[in-house]
């Protein structure tokens, strides 16, 4: 038996805008090769703790490790897709292109190799077809594909999805899954959402900002259980929550 490292690991955080207490004490963990849904409400947080665990903010209050290190210093292990990613229409940019742009080292990006990372990113997202597809023809589900591509392209350690199934029809949301499916216990994989409900089968643990401020005026994170249901997703049983002495219980496998 071994310990399989912590991918993220937040203790006693805090972190207060002026004039506003956003989290207060928040704790948890999770570890390398986890599916993890971090669930809430809109407005309880969700942003502030993405921009917390990629280093864009520094926390009031508490420690926060990512990959073993301060968040800033291993960043560059993290591939991150966005909720919303702006782009111009007329700028003739291909589906190659975007993609090659997930490379953190530029020198990387004009060799071979590069070519090779990306059609093996592409490969993923099963979008190799439509490497030379300029983006702006593809519709909203491609475009999420392609950006999974983007933060794949590198390698990273982690995959970070912000509300990754929005605006998705039914058939995109397969595919999606079905990818993350493919990377599952290779990448560690966090998805952001705001479903209080049901999660996708693939999750292993479900973390929710408490949909109720502590008495600072600030939210907190709690763990939650998980029952399967029938329709291939999982449901979040917010009435009952894991311990904190069981959230910091170390997995070991063999």
């Amino acid at each position: 038996m071994k310990d399989i490292p912590i991918a993220l690991k937040f203790s006693d955080v805090s972190f207060s805008y002026p004039h506003l207490d956003v989290l207060c004490d928040v704790s948890f963990h999770f570890h390398s090769g986890e599916f993890i849904a971090l669930v809430g409400p809109n407005g309880s947080g969700k942003t502030t703790l993405l921009k917390l665990i990629l280093g864009l903010e520094e926390p009031s209050g508490g420690t926060i490790e990512l990959l073993g290190q301060m968040p800033k210093r291993s960043r560059t292990l993290v591939g991150y897709v966005p909720q919303h990613a702006s782009y111009d229409p007329s700028f003739p940019i291909s589906v190659r292109e975007v993609v090659r742009m997930g490379l953190v080292d530029r020198r990387l990006r004009r060799t071979d190799r590069a070519d090779e990372a990306v059609l093996k990113a592409l490969s993923h997202v099963e979008m190799e077809s439509l490497a030379d597809r300029p983006y702006s023809e593809l519709s909203g589900g491609q475009r999420r594909r392609v950006l999974v591509a983007r933060a794949l392209v590198g390698g990273p350690a982690m995959l970070i999805l912000d509300e990754p199934t929005a605006n998705m029809d039914r058939d995109s949301e397969r595919r999606l899954y079905e990818t993350l499916a493919t990377l599952k216990g290779d990448v560690t994989i966090l998805i952001v959402t705001h479903d209080m409900r049901t999660v996708s089968a693939l999750v292993d643990r479900v973390f929710c900002i408490d949909a109720l401020k502590t008495e600072y005026g600030a939210r907190t994170v709690i763990q939650h259980p998980l029952v399967d249901i029938d329709d291939g997703t999982k449901r979040v049983l917010h009435e009952m929550e894991i311990p904190a002495d069981q959230c910091w219980q170390e997995v070991q496998r063999g």
